[in-house]
């Protein structure tokens, strides 16, 4: 597995080594101990959550706050999203960067989101099937999030806005500049 930095302080994409011949593919989509060795410090994963979505679906930009902030480990088993990821830690020197990326079945890439980052998806194919593994509970009492649209933030979420498909929660958030961490 290779490891890249993004533009996000402590925030990393995993490229796995795929072994691929006629019969198919194999590749080890997480193993701890090479996970660890690799970001450099010890990660408990707790929980692992799945959702499908069609296209044009606009997921996000949610994080969960104080003891109940999440480590995630998110990837795609089917189709391609465009994930997004915003630094919500004022005292990173990273603060308020956005760094987007394609995650799909094909180029099987990870990445790893740290405490403190919102995170939120597109659905960019027909339909995509979204992984992620947690190092704490999902605890609905510390949810915050921003509203995907935020002008401040300026993400391009590659969704036409006549197709965008949004949550009513999520077109109710609030903008980064009044959101409470």
């Amino acid at each position: 597995m290779q490891i890249q930095p993004t533009p996000i302080a402590d925030c990393y994409i995993l490229i796995p080594k795929v072994f691929q011949d006629e019969r198919g593919y194999f590749f080890e989509r997480y193993n701890q101990k090479v996970f660890e060795k690799l970001i450099g410090k010890p990660i408990d994963f707790v929980q692992d959550n799945e959702s499908l979505s069609v296209y044009g679906v606009i997921r996000g930009l949610h994080a969960q706050k104080g003891k109940a902030a999440q480590a995630k480990l998110v990837s795609v088993s089917k189709g391609k999203i465009l994930d997004v990821v915003v630094d919500n830690r004022p005292d990173s020197e990273t603060y308020k960067e956005v760094f987007s990326i394609e995650l799909s079945e094909e180029n099987k890439k990870q990445i790893f989101v740290p405490k403190g980052l919102l995170h939120g998806f597109a659905v960019l194919s027909e339909e995509a099937k979204f992984i992620y593994k947690c190092d704490e509970f999902y605890d609905p009492e510390a949810e915050i999030g921003i509203r995907y649209d935020d002008p401040q933030l300026n993400i391009d979420w590659e969704i036409p806005v006549e197709k965008r498909i949004i949550s009513e929660k999520d077109q109710h958030l609030p903008l980064f500049k009044d959101l409470e961490v």
